[in-house]
């Protein structure tokens, strides 16, 4: 079985972890026991002298998950202080994410649970060291993957290349999900619907979700949550994509 999905963007700041807490929610409503990964963290955060992922505790918080400390570290194995891309960051700190590492986390978690959420960092493209991309770490998981996307003017050629790069890798991508990260006006309005279809046609791709814009998030808003699940549309096919042989 796959027993897992892969949660990527098309960019830094599409809202993949908002996209990533509200599956997580969603399948374990079903009666998954789904946990969220996010195995490489840049802009980490220090709670009680500890590092955190705030992506990682943001997920857990929408789940009403609690986990031990142990399991905390095989979800987020990677946590760095500095807001820049992982081989940056792993360049200053002197320790780059290791992709072999986050597969065995993965596996540690995987054999005590039905399935893995995991969320990457930036984009597809985004170097994890000096030689491996995220890309590089999705090929090693081999879970089908969703692809995270904003709406506005310029999200077709960004959407697009990710797609195409996801399949070139042999990558299953299960469809796309769209993201109101901002309000948007409605004289743009017809624009960011046109690029919906747009991408849907020419990536030959499933849209899965058009998800509402929210102002101040947090993750225990049952309105964002319940508003979520209407968004989403291709929850049964996510489902299916996950658990497939």
């Amino acid at each position: 079985m796959h027993r897992g999905l892969f949660i990527t963007g098309t960019g830094t700041g599409v809202g993949k972890t908002v996209v990533t807490a509200g599956i997580v929610r969603c399948l374990k409503d079903k009666g998954m026991d789904a946990v969220p990964v996010k195995p490489v963290q840049t802009g980490g955060a220090v709670v009680n002298k500890s590092m955190v992922s705030p992506d990682l505790i943001f997920c857990l918080s929408a789940a009403g998950m609690e986990t031990s400390d142990p399991d905390m570290a095989l979800m987020a194995p990677y946590i760095y202080t500095p807001a820049c891309s992982p081989h940056l960051a792993g360049r200053i700190k002197g320790q780059y994410p290791n992709i072999s590492h986050i597969k065995t986390c993965v596996e540690a978690l995987l054999s005590s649970c039905d399935m893995v959420v995991v969320e990457g960092a930036g984009g597809v493209m985004v170097p994890l060291n000096e030689h491996s991309t995220m890309l590089d770490l999705m090929k090693i998981l081999c879970f089908p993957v969703i692809l995270v996307a904003r709406t506005g003017l310029g999200t077709i050629n960004h959407s697009l290349l990710s797609i195409q790069a996801l399949r070139a890798a042999g990558l299953k991508v299960l469809g796309i999900v769209f993201n109101e990260v901002d309000p948007g006006s409605p004289e743009d309005e017809f624009i960011r619907k046109n690029n919906i279809e747009t991408i849907g046609r020419l990536g030959d791709v499933h849209v899965l979700g058009h998800v509402t814009h929210f102002a101040g998030l947090c993750p225990t808003r049952e309105d964002l949550w319940r508003q979520f699940e209407k968004d989403m549309t291709g929850m049964k096919k996510i489902l299916k994509g996950a658990k497939r042989k």
